[in-house]
């Protein structure tokens, strides 16, 4: 799960009226333009709506590492929202002027995507979303302090746009608060029990002393460079702002929340409660997995895959000598091998799995990410009701990702679910995905970020089961685990249609959890909480997964021996996050290219050549050696690959040559500064420098088993 693009949706808004919009026609004068005149006005435009994306949501560009907009807090008045729904309004008819006969493949679907993405944020206008800003899952209340993990501090003017900030928290709240008071006017309220949580959640910060807060960690960590009086400055400003603006305001948010408005919340649980409630579930499903599959559809869809995964659970079960599923649940509670120890315990776990993980995508995948990733704890002040999640890095890599890993009440946490988890956040799934679209360069902004819900956890659930067949989960505890995250997934089909079409009561999606899930109590109540929360997000993961394998099998088949299953990758990420209607298409063109050899497939197997192969690795640094491990592949004068060693973790190869017998290559670490690495042959082995940290120094390798 990604929290920081929730985040960003929540920031970004786009919409309108809710009636019908006839697509504009090109005029005549945009006609007589020829292609190249045409593309260009496309990408003036396309820049131009990016900028205003960035301008209006200031919070999402210094997610993205643009730091113009660092002293600003979006606006959420409405004032600000009726001045978005008419630019929305222009945009899309600009955009849907634009004749697009001649245009290569790629600017017809920049093109077509932006219009679908304006009509669809049109569309919701009617719904006034803005509303109901808050819940326990996301509001202003949470995403403010945690959107300081995503910030740079590196200079003084960061530390000073960040006070500014700071300074900005009081009115941004209120707007927020006008916007809540305008849903109990217009009875747009979401459920009082979230809201209970919302209150409980603001104490947590209201209730700190001002250095204690999550607002005061950039004081914790100057950079080393800035002068000492540049640090008591700053330091003396983040913690005045924070004590005489941001708690006060925290307090008397706490209070309307607490004292005003949860009483007023609504006692129903599902949208079907809400004005347009069918309609408004309608939309999210709609928008949530891209596709046009009733609720209904979607329930049956879940109860099959519900049967399924249980049968294949039992199966482990029974391989582990239990008679029934129900027994090998209980015993999932006493057995001490399956709980951690430790919060320490998890977070390694995570970065094991990761790091073998990261030295085998080459046999998966092409392309292969460059971004940098850390593993780290989630935060005290939402850890208790916060999910292990991932937060993008920047474009340019200067910030890394970051997979948050869940800690708290470790005693109670099965590790059957940390290897999967490491999969669907990290590599191969959303750190690998998200880092790909980010470092695309013939995709412009809008495609690079682009969050369609199905696709992204799509393909972070298929990450999992990819793990399966690269022969990860020896464990069998761990299999088990994997299968049930799985049916998570398929159980959230079941509940989220259940409370938001079928009307089901809260009590009824908690037992229907508890007779299909390994998971403790407090998990099914936190979970069902989320998918009241957020309606129609749940259905995604599932329905993305099966897209994804089913067209890989349709490719498989259609392909024969022409498959290649890195070739299959590469094309799924090679266009970023996509509708998933589009994505079939894009890969269905991608099968007929292949079978008529228009386009080139990845080879199957390596021959044997100088470079490629797994080698043993000795670095020197003075009198100290570390051993390490290099894959190396060979196609025509390019060189990908992985390397490792216990002191760095895994890490990647990008900018590989192999020409005259000379090696280049970079490796980018997931927990070390990158290494350049020269070389040549030297009978049977690589000998060379590398280069790290500022100094220069020797290293050899031998082929493995040589």
């Amino acid at each position: 799960m990604i929290v920081l693009r929730v985040f960003i949706t929540s920031i970004v808004v786009c919409a309108a009226v809710g009636a019908a919009f006839a697509q504009s026609k090109p005029g005549s004068a945009m006609r007589k333009l020829s292609i190249e005149q045409r593309v260009k006005k496309l990408h003036d435009l396309l820049n131009e709506q990016w900028e205003y994306t960035l301008r209006t949501s200031p919070e999402f560009a210094s997610i993205l590492g643009d730091k113009r907009y660092n002293d600003k807090l979006s606006d959420f008045s409405q004032t600000a929202i009726d001045k978005d729904l008419r630019q929305t309004r222009i945009f899309l008819k600009q955009f849907e002027a634009i004749e697009t006969s001649g245009f290569p493949e790629q600017e017809q679907l920049n093109r077509d995507l932006m219009v679908r993405n304006l009509r669809q944020q049109l569309e919701s206008a009617k719904f006034k979303e803005w509303e109901m800003p808050v819940t326990q899952f996301g509001g202003i209340h949470i995403d403010a302090p945690q959107l300081v993990s995503s910030l740079s501090f590196a200079t003084v003017k960061d530390y000073e746009d960040y006070i500014a900030r700071l300074n900005q928290i009081p009115r941004a709240f209120n707007e927020t608060m006008i916007q809540m008071r305008n849903g109990m006017r217009d009875g747009l309220m979401p459920p009082r029990i979230l809201l209970v949580q919302v209150a409980e959640q603001a104490e947590g910060i209201a209730g700190q002393k001002a250095e204690d807060t999550p607002f005061a960690q950039p004081t914790t960590n100057f950079p080393k460079e800035f002068s000492q009086a540049d640090r008591d400055r700053l330091r003396a400003g983040i913690v005045n702002a924070i004590r005489d603006q941001v708690l006060p305001t925290y307090k008397t948010f706490l209070n309307f929340v607490r004292n005003d408005y949860a009483p007023k919340g609504r006692t129903t649980i599902g949208l079907s409660a809400l004005p347009q409630g069918n309609a408004r579930y309608a939309l999210a499903v709609r928008r949530q997995t891209t596709t046009e599959m009733p609720p209904e559809e979607i329930h049956q869809l879940g109860l099959r895959e519900v049967a399924r995964i249980e049968a294949e659970q039992l199966a482990i079960a029974k391989q582990l000598d239990f008679a029934d599923l129900k027994t090998f649940k209980e015993s999932l509670k006493k057995n001490p091998e399956v709980h951690a120890k430790s919060r320490q315990q998890i977070l390694d776990e995570y970065r094991t799995y990761t790091d073998q993980m990261w030295k085998r995508l080459p046999e998966m995948f092409g392309r292969l990410p460059k971004a940098k990733l850390e593993i780290l704890p989630v935060e005290a002040f939402r850890e208790k009701t916060a999910s292990t999640s991932y937060n993008q890095g920047t474009p340019d890599g200067s910030r890394p990702g970051h997979v948050f890993v869940n800690t708290y009440d470790y005693e109670n946490q099965l590790t059957i679910n940390n290897e999967d988890t490491a999969y669907h956040e990290g590599v191969p799934g959303h750190h690998m995905q998200i880092s790909i679209a980010q470092e695309l360069p013939e995709l412009p902004p809008f495609r690079q970020q682009a969050g369609y819900t199905a696709y992204v956890e799509g393909w972070a659930l298929y990450s999992e089961r990819l793990g399966k067949d690269m022969g990860f989960y020896q464990n069998p505890y761990n299999n088990y685990g994997r299968l049930d995250d799985e049916m998570w997934r398929a159980v959230r089909l079941v509940v989220d249609t259940g409370i938001h079409y079928k009307g089901w009561t809260r009590e009824q999606v908690v037992q229907y959890m508890r007779d299909h899930s390994s998971q403790n109590e407090a998990y099914f109540q936190a979970e069902a909480d989320r998918y009241i929360a957020w309606p129609a997000q749940a259905l995604a993961y599932k329905i993305g997964q099966l897209t994804i394998l089913r067209l890989r099998e349709k490719a498989r088949a259609e392909l024969g021996a022409k498959f290649d299953i890195r070739g299959f990758h590469d094309e799924v990420l090679g266009a970023g996050a996509l509708p998933l209607d589009v994505l079939e298409q894009r890969i269905d063109r991608w099968i007929q290219a292949v079978k008529t050899g228009e386009a080139s497939i990845v080879a199957a197997t390596d021959k044997r050549d100088p470079i490629s192969g797994e080698w043993d690795v000795t670095f020197t640094v003075g009198s100290s050696t570390t051993p390490a491990t290099f894959k190396l592949k060979l196609a025509e004068n390019h060189v990908t690959g992985t390397a490792y060693s216990e002191h760095t973790g895994a890490g990647t190869l990008r900018d590989g040559s192999w020409a005259e017998n000379k090696l280049n290559f970079t490796i980018d670490f997931a927990r070390h500064e990158s290494i350049a690495i020269n070389g040549h042959l030297e009978g049977e082995k690589l000998v060379g420098e590398f280069r790290t940290e500022g100094f220069v120094s020797q290293w050899e390798a031998k082929r493995k088993g040589d």
